[in-house]
């Protein structure tokens, strides 16, 4: 090596690489909590590897899912309050892996901003490993990348990659028929679908994040950033006691768009708006907007995160069931002939 002058540095250019090693080893706590069978190594490596024999699969196939927090991230940053959006991204895919059959084994998450501030990234982090503990799956690796130019001063981006495993022949949906009957799972308020559309609310209300909640104790950024439910225990739960046809994960475009796409073509659903109450967080942005209730239905979840379509028979005992599970459960309504959505009752 030169003895030679000390010229610019990566550090000059905006690039703290010893931030970036701190922050491995703040988080390295958080996401062994997260370990499981089938993990091989920690983290620090070029690649994290995972042993699916050991996780007990004999004949398994594969389901990977990516996803992003989207604009709810805007609140998070203005509020300062990040330590819920690590949770979001996590359920935004392991949510969607649930729906095919599988079981999330493993989670790697790619965080992005212009400057690395070590304890900001580490609450995003280690919100992250709470929900992949709460999943039942292992953070087994990520990227952090400092972008100097690319993002305003405060500013990130968080984005995911889910893998989960199903033995051969056990996925997703199968099996739907007329007359399953669709059970509707609670949701935990907005999730993270719809935020570009709940921002231009909030800004036509006059509110402010830091201002009292219209519907709930506490500030309007608290309330809105709320984490997405993680339904994935429970979900699995009522899949191996037998009877569940498809699950759909509600999610941006709201149970008219995500319904229809675990539902044969030829089949569709009678769903009754008066089989739940509408949360007050959706009665507060209708009547905000002047929206009507179709659009709220290809909107927002709308207080329903997931539906489970399920044998008929084995409706009374998967209700019970998901119930022993935590779970608010309310039956939406049936599986029937014909393409579409169908409603009936009021939503608002």
């Amino acid at each position: 090596m030169s003895d030679g002058k000390n010229g610019i540095t990566y550090a000059d250019a905006g690039v703290d690489i010893d931030a970036g090693n701190a922050l491995v080893e703040r988080i390295k706590p958080a996401a062994k909590r997260t370990t499981r069978s089938g993990v091989m190594a920690g983290l620090g490596g070029f690649g994290a590897l995972f042993d699916l024999k050991d996780a007990g699969y004999v004949d398994p196939i594969l389901v990977a899912a990516t996803d992003g927090v989207g604009t709810k991230l805007r609140i998070a940053i203005d509020t300062g309050n990040v330590d819920g959006v690590g949770i979001d991204l996590v359920a935004m895919c392991v949510n969607d892996l649930v729906c095919q059959g599988a079981e999330p084994l493993f989670f790697l998450d790619y965080f992005a901003t212009g400057k690395l501030e070590t304890e900001q990234a580490a609450r995003i982090v280690e919100g992250i490993a709470e929900g992949c503990f709460q999943s039942g799956c292992a953070l087994i690796g990520g990227e952090t990348a400092e972008m100097p130019g690319m993002y305003e001063a405060g500013d990130f981006d968080l984005a995911g990659f889910a893998v989960g495993a199903m033995e051969r022949g056990a996925d997703l949906p199968d099996g739907v028929v007329e007359g399953d009957v669709l059970l509707g799972l609670a949701s935990n308020g907005v999730h993270s679908n719809g935020y570009s559309l709940v921002r231009k609310l909030v800004e036509l209300s006059g509110l402010g994040w830091g201002d009292d909640c219209p519907w709930a104790e506490g500030t309007l950024g608290a309330a809105l950033l709320a984490p997405t439910r993680l339904y994935v225990k429970q979900a699995l739960a009522a899949v191996r006691a037998g009877g569940v046809h498809a699950l759909a994960h509600i999610t941006g475009g709201g149970l008219t768009e995500n319904l229809p796409r675990v539902l044969p073509e030829d089949l569709g659903a009678d769903v009754d708006l008066d089989a739940w109450d509408l949360p007050d967080v959706f009665k507060w942005l209708a009547k905000t907007g002047g929206m009507e209730e179709a659009e709220m239905l290809k909107t927002f979840n709308c207080g329903v995160g997931m539906i489970l379509s399920v044998d008929a028979a084995r409706a009374d005992a998967l209700q019970a069931l998901l119930r022993d599970e935590g779970e608010s459960v309310y039956r939406l309504g049936h599986v029937t002939k014909g393409a579409g959505m169908r409603y009936s009752g009021k939503l608002l």
